[in-house]
């Protein structure tokens, strides 16, 4: 099949395209060709790449022609976050493609309420980025005509960038101090959650969809670790892999939020008030997906690429 990956480049299609490529099919990719992907390999020599910028096109409404033209079987977008942005590709490939494929987010749910949180839940989602995506899967998966999936990823991690650290954000000194075996303090009690999965889950999530095509149709799937982990018992998995026994202090959320950057704090705060833990087995039922990861071993793989390529100072 001729298959276009919108944003196949990023920490999914680095993972997705060389599969895809080595399955045997023709495979287009959208980037704005700033950056070259993750994980280097002869499949990359066997693509198209049309560089693009999607922003200005979609500004000029433009970009849902552009697809359109490529005339593919399948088109996996990885990187569309607004409901305008959806809908102008939507429409252009109604009635044109076998397959559309979309990367949402497990924002969609906001706070879990029954866990492991099934895909069919009622959505609350708060903040800008679940928000929105929430408004993209009701189009895709609501308009006739338009064969669309959902693929809804937790905390991507995997070799080449940093995953969510275990007090929620983002910092590399938050691993730096659990390697030192250091005292790490978290907020309330540590046992707020985090679900992160390995980036060649997610594409095995999209690839499993794909093959699948006749039960994915109008469906959203989860794409996460099966099991999410406590900030506790994330930052004890650390330190015990770094040689150490975990050192751990906790703080009320009002006091521990002084202690880090407004940012951080804020980051932080967006995982915990999510503290999700989604369900994996509408993907094993439907698609017969299983992750390979754990959510621990996705971050293990991370921090092993960090330390191997003196990212951090251990």
């Amino acid at each position: 099949m001729r298959i276009v990956v919108i944003g196949g480049t990023g920490h999914i299609g680095s993972y997705l395209v060389p599969e895809l490529v080595q399955a045997g099919h023709q495979v287009v990719v959208l980037s704005r060709g700033e950056r070259t992907a993750y994980r280097a390999g002869s499949a990359w020599r066997r693509i198209e790449l049309v560089k693009v910028d999607r922003e200005a096109e979609d500004a000029a409404g433009t970009f849902g022609e552009r697809v359109r033209a490529l005339e593919a079987d399948v088109v996996i977008d990885l990187i569309c976050f607004t409901e305008e942005s959806a809908r102008q590709l939507g429409e252009a490939l109604r009635g044109r493609v076998r397959h559309l494929l979309h990367c949402g987010t497990i924002w969609v749910h906001g706070p879990s309420a029954l866990v492991p949180t099934p895909e069919e839940a009622v959505t609350v989602p708060f903040g800008e980025y679940g928000i929105a995506k929430a408004a993209i899967e009701r189009y895709l998966l609501g308009r006739d005509g338009l064969p669309a999936t959902v693929i809804r990823p937790g905390h991507i991690s995997g070799p080449g960038w940093a995953p969510v650290n275990p007090a929620g954000h983002l910092d590399l000194g938050v691993f730096e101090t659990l390697a030192r075996g250091e005292e790490l303090v978290l907020p309330n009690l540590g046992m707020e959650t985090v679900q992160h999965v390995h980036a060649a889950d997610v594409a095995g999530v999209f690839l499993a969809a794909l093959a699948n095509r006749s039960v994915a149709v109008g469906e959203s799937f989860h794409a996460v670790a099966a099991g999410a982990m406590t900030l506790r018992g994330y930052a004890e998995g650390v330190a015990r892999w770094f040689g150490q026994e975990p050192r751990l202090a906790f703080l009320p959320w009002e006091e521990w939020r002084k202690t880090v950057s407004e940012r951080d704090a804020q980051i932080t705060w967006d995982h915990i008030a999510h503290s999700p833990h989604c369900s994996m087995e509408k993907a094993a039922r439907l698609l017969g997906f299983q992750p390979s990861y754990s959510a621990l071993g996705a971050t293990l793989d991370a921090l092993t690429w960090l330390v191997d390529n003196n990212k951090l100072s251990v």
